[in-house]
């Protein structure tokens, strides 16, 4: 089963984007995330419609922060990716007749809501700032050059 990158991928690009000049083209994005730049397009609308995005067409234009860093969070970003499925374990048969997997399903599917709802409580205390102060704290002393990666 592939893993759903989009989250991680868009809080990349969105640090870059909070460290840019100016806009960010999908052609760069695409670059950094090694992606084709229609899946950047495709995935940045859906920040753009949550208002974390803005984007101009044309020459010099691009993807820019519709607002810091510090006021946009994961728990902000993971919807506006469309909410990913978080687990990858579920229930064999989500309506079954035997007695001991009807207990299985409740017990596996209590487990799982709670730590989904720990989970996004968790994604709601992380600003993308913070993300951005421990890119900073880790580029000190690297010869990494931030714009290429």
């Amino acid at each position: 089963m592939q893993l759903d990158g989009r989250l991680s991928r868009m809080l990349h690009i969105l640090i870059h984007m909070g460290h840019a000049e100016g806009p960010i083209t999908s052609e760069t994005a695409a670059e950094m995330l090694n992606t084709n730049p229609v899946v950047v397009r495709r995935t940045m609308a859906g920040l753009r419609d949550a208002g974390h995005v803005r984007s101009v067409k044309g020459h010099g234009g691009g993807w820019t922060l519709a607002s810091s860093l510090d006021r946009i969070t994961m728990l902000d970003i993971y919807r506006a990716v469309g909410e990913p499925r978080i687990f990858s374990i579920g229930l064999a048969d989500p309506q079954p007749k035997c007695l001991v997997e009807q207990a299985v399903n409740a017990s596996m599917s209590s487990a799982l809501g709670d730590a989904e709802a720990m989970l996004i409580a968790r994604l709601a205390q992380v600003t993308l700032a913070e993300i951005a102060s421990e890119f900073e704290a880790r580029s000190k002393g690297s010869s990494s050059d931030f714009r290429r990666h």
